[in-house]
């Protein structure tokens, strides 16, 4: 997607001294190491070359605790550049670790300082946002705990990932080129979308640009799933990352009934539930009761508009572990904004005339695979939408295309307070999903001065061009 000017590269410099750590007690601090690595898993019986962000002695990402500094070094071991964003944090600017944007990617065998206060909790992950590294897992878990765990309660995080053999660019020179490559989706060429009322019929999506090979649960599929044992009786937190590219799901509990608790690590009035809708670069913090007896439960994503399926299997007691299927039995539905509707913030924003609004349509067309917002494909010579210090902020987001675009905020979480112009208090977010001909209103305080990326987080969508700045 980025390719560095001259500007660019001589931004290098300043953005290092960013980086480095500041003030004694940060000094004080352990330093965490993550590594950027190339390492091989299996996927249902072949290696497959992916990516991988770990410590030293091998822990899959980071959890720590709110109130604590995020005092920690990037070391790119892989022969190419590479740049962390963390995903639904609040850091400096120039610490987001977007290319180009914050600052210059990390080269192969440098690394790179980032020191910021965690200032919330809540269930987040780290991803590459260079080229199409994602694609390949360049990604983890990224936990901050803040006490939401009950005493006595076990936390289980489910990452959820969309994979394929094909390498990423060959994958997005297909998308491009349209049905020239086997494992693309169908799909008609542009449609675009009329604007439909509140609980009018949309028009139906286009669904799963991509044909993968196999869906992950913690890196693994149905064919051998990853089995937790928990206890009978017992509580259970657990935190899912929808870490795909570009897939969304419907995460099926199955016989556990389970409480929403917080939806992209922010905290919501309850919403009970089995079954939970959830696009990419969101999260759910869902709490389930174990019963006391001895048992089995699948927990399952189902891709939407489809039967794949993928998930892990929690055992209570010595239960035994039967194979469970990787197509459901029916398809799953597309996702809708049912959920959107019934989140409440637990702590909204407090209501206020916006010193500024942006409408911001999201534009594009498959055929050719551009993708756009207010039709404008992002360079870096487009120059960033301005917002000033302090500033409520809100955002129209208004889907003109026959595809579901889940929208990312850098730098600040935003609260969903308008669907096709009915407006209600709802949930705290930093992505958002606007179907194929809804409007979607989110706000949010200008808390955070810096260059930030607003942007579709589909990964193909996000490198042929849907992305703006907030500057």
């Amino acid at each position: 997607m980025w390719m560095p000017s001259r500007r660019q590269v001589l931004l290098s410099g300043i953005a290092a001294a960013a980086l480095r750590p500041m003030g004694a007690k940060a000094q004080t601090e352990p330093v965490t190491i993550l590594q950027l690595q190339r390492r091989t898993i299996e996927v249902n019986g072949k290696p497959a070359s992916v990516f991988g962000i770990r410590q030293p002695d091998g822990t899959y990402g980071i959890a720590t605790e709110v109130g604590k500094q995020f005092r920690v070094r990037v070391e790119n071991q892989i022969e190419q550049p590479s740049l962390i964003h963390w995903h639904g944090l609040t850091p400096p600017w120039r610490q987001d670790g977007v290319p180009g944007i914050s600052g210059p990617p990390i080269p192969g065998g440098g690394n790179a300082d980032y020191n910021f206060p965690l200032s919330f909790g809540g269930t987040f992950w780290m991803h590459s946002h260079e080229g199409l590294q994602e694609q390949s897992l360049m990604l983890a878990p990224l936990i901050i705990h803040d006490g939401r765990g009950g005493s006595g309660e076990q936390e289980i995080v489910l990452m959820l990932n969309d994979f394929s053999f094909t390498p990423p660019e060959k994958i997005f020179e297909g998308l491009k080129k349209r049905g020239s490559m086997p494992n693309m989706a169908g799909g008609g060429g542009m449609r675009t979308a009329g604007l439909t009322r509140m609980r009018e019929p949309a028009p139906a999506p286009d669904l799963n640009d991509v044909k993968y090979d196999a869906f992950l649960a913690n890196e693994r599929t149905l064919a051998d799933p990853e089995v937790v044992g928990v206890e009978p009786g017992g509580k259970v937190l657990l935190r899912v990352i929808n870490g795909s590219s570009m897939s969304n799901y419907h995460v099926d509990l199955g016989r556990l009934a389970g409480t929403l608790i917080a939806v992209d690590g922010l905290r919501t009035a309850l919403v009970r539930g089995r079954r939970f809708p959830i696009a990419v670069g969101q999260r759910l913090d869902l709490r389930l009761a174990i019963p006391r007896t001895t048992a089995a439960y699948p927990l399952l994503a189902i891709l939407e508009g489809e039967r794949r399926q993928t998930g892990i299997v929690l055992a209570a007691g010595r239960a035994a572990i039967a194979r469970v299927p990787e197509l459901a039995e029916i398809a799953s539905p597309p996702l809708t904004l049912a959920l959107e509707w019934r989140l409440r913030a637990k702590k909204p924003i407090k209501a206020r005339k916006p010193d500024r609004v942006y409408t911001l349509n999201l534009t594009g067309e498959m055929a050719g695979y551009v993708w756009s917002i207010n039709d404008i494909v992002w360079n870096p010579e487009i120059p960033p939408l301005q917002i000033a210090e302090g500033e409520r902020v809100q955002l129209n987001l208004v889907n003109r295309t026959p595809m579901s675009h889940p929208m990312h905020l850098h730098g600040h979480p935003f609260q969903v307070v308008e669907i096709d112009g009915a407006r209600f208090s709802g949930a705290l977010r930093d992505t958002v999903l606007v179907p194929p001909g809804r409007r979607v209103t989110v706000v949010f305080e200008a808390s955070n001065p810096g260059l930030w990326a607003f942007h579709c987080h589909l990964l193909y969508h996000l490198e042929a061009g849907m992305l703006t700045t907030f500057k």
